[in-house]
């Protein structure tokens, strides 16, 4: 299975996974324009949609992609989401055939209640539950459930391809800095990220083992980032230190 990043929208990535013979996946198209482009080129076939969540950047190209490619949609149960043809929830499997491909459905509430990933074929679909050395804002959901579904998706192999919906690697990375600043694996990371940028190349997709020796947010538990929470005033639990990490990540601007 090849797996492309799209350039979307503003800092978006619409990914499709194809196989040698061309029949391809299509995860969250928020622009039907660069999908249709790339299959053009690349002389590919659409076979099927996944979304992840209702926000618009993730599904606001789906109705024009189903004026010309008629193709199932798999996506939460989520009735902002209109153009599902395929509802799925946590613990689901979703078996395709062309291309040849099999997904588990995992619930990943936080960014939305809503919110599910898709692991399979050696990749991790997160929408925008995570992101590279970052995870997505709580607009619907708690610390908790944000917390939880990290848990989740850091127990995955480690060699799992994370593929995120956003360029957010360089900003996270910043962020990151001020949390472990001694962090050689981090700091290696920022490097590799700012020099694949100067050419305006994707940072992404990314190994979870890279996620797991980086993003603060998926390091609560490490030494580290309970000192940055102690120094910060951060009494208790992994949840609290998540919850810290979160609202400093809101507001900052480095």
């Amino acid at each position: 299975m090849h797996v492309v990043p799209l350039p979307a929208l503003a800092d978006n990535y619409i990914w499709v996974l194809h196989d040698d013979a061309g029949q391809a996946i299509v995860v969250d198209p928020g622009d039907a324009q660069p999908v249709e482009a790339a299959l053009k080129q690349r002389g590919l076939k659409l076979c099927t949609i996944l979304l992840t969540h209702h926000h618009h950047d993730h599904i606001g190209g789906v109705d024009a992609l189903l004026a010309q490619h008629d193709v199932p949609v798999y996506a939460p149960r989520d009735e902002r989401i209109t153009c599902a043809t395929h509802r799925v929830n946590d613990g689901d499997v979703v078996t395709l055939a062309t291309p040849s491909a099999r997904f588990e459905v995992i619930a990943v509430p936080g960014h939305t209640t809503t919110h599910i990933a898709y692991s399979g074929e050696g990749v991790l679909l997160c929408g925008d539950t995570l992101f590279s050395m970052g995870c997505g804002r709580l607009f619907e959901g708690t610390p908790e459930q944000m917390l939880a579904s990290l848990d989740r998706l850091a127990a995955l192999p480690a060699n799992t391809l994370v593929c995120c919906a956003h360029e957010y690697t360089a900003a996270n990375a910043r962020f990151a800095q001020t949390i472990e600043p001694h962090n050689t694996a981090l700091a290696a990371r920022q490097q590799e990220v700012a020099a694949l940028r100067a050419h305006d190349q994707p940072s992404l997709p990314v190994p979870l083992a890279t996620e797991h020796a980086t993003n603060p947010f998926l390091r609560t538990d490490h030494d580290a980032v309970i000192a940055w929470s102690q120094r910060h005033g951060v009494a208790g639990d992994r949840v609290a230190r998540f919850a810290a990490l979160r609202a400093n990540k809101d507001v900052f601007t480095g």
